[in-house]
């Protein structure tokens, strides 16, 4: 992923999160997550379309899952519908981010990259438990997770990127503990509290990277 596409995937998860806490509108939302999605489409559909080497390709069909998550959340959210097949989907995004969490730590040798893309398989998987499932009560985690990924695995990393630098494997997994630690008694309270169960709607909508 690009170290500008990287960036503004912060800001969607970032508008998003805030979306699950109720702190912003769905149709206004939906529009931020119509910009990202497009960028995250146009970049890796242009790698693919030079790209010399297989891991160039390899690399972008990762961008693309995040893309179409932002241009699903976009028009759900824009358009009023269910949102039962993005919480699926989300699912379906969990699966592919922790193959390529391997990919990046067993091909590549990159454990930071392995680490971040697995904080993401996570992040789609709670989107997938709130939107697909509807279990509700899990929505106030979900947001405050996908604040937390907005800056820990989008903002600051590009920023770092952007900059020329790199951010070491011990970084990420110190973020990692940190979050665990910040967010667990939030998810203590939630798995203890009772459990209503309610229909999928476009609201929350999310999401990732």
């Amino acid at each position: 992923m690009s170290s500008v596409g990287l960036l503004f995937v912060g800001a969607a998860l970032f508008v998003n999160g805030l979306l699950f806490l109720g702190r912003v509108d769905a149709k206004t939302a939906g529009v931020f997550n119509l910009f990202v999605g497009a960028l995250q489409v146009a970049i890796p559909f242009y790698v693919m379309a030079t790209a010399s080497d297989p891991d160039q390709v390899l690399a972008a069909a990762g961008v693309f899952m995040f893309g179409f998550t932002y241009l699903y959340v976009g028009i759900n959210n824009l358009a009023g519908f269910e949102g039962t097949g993005l919480g699926w989907y989300s699912l379906w995004v969990s699966v592919l981010a922790a193959g390529f969490a391997v990919v990046n730590v067993v091909r590549f040798d990159d454990l930071a990259s392995g680490l971040l893309w697995a904080q993401w398989s996570v992040l789609w998987g709670v989107f997938f438990v709130v939107i697909a499932l509807g279990q509700a009560q899990w929505t106030a985690f979900a947001g405050w997770l996908t604040l937390v990924q907005a800056f820990t695995t989008c903002t600051v990393p590009a920023f770092v990127y952007l900059l020329g630098e790199t951010v070491p494997a011990w970084v990420v997994g110190a973020s990692i503990v940190a979050t665990a630690a910040a967010l667990a008694p939030l998810a203590v309270r939630t798995a203890s509290a009772p459990r209503p169960r309610v229909s999928s709607s476009p609201e929350p909508a999310l999401v990732g990277s």
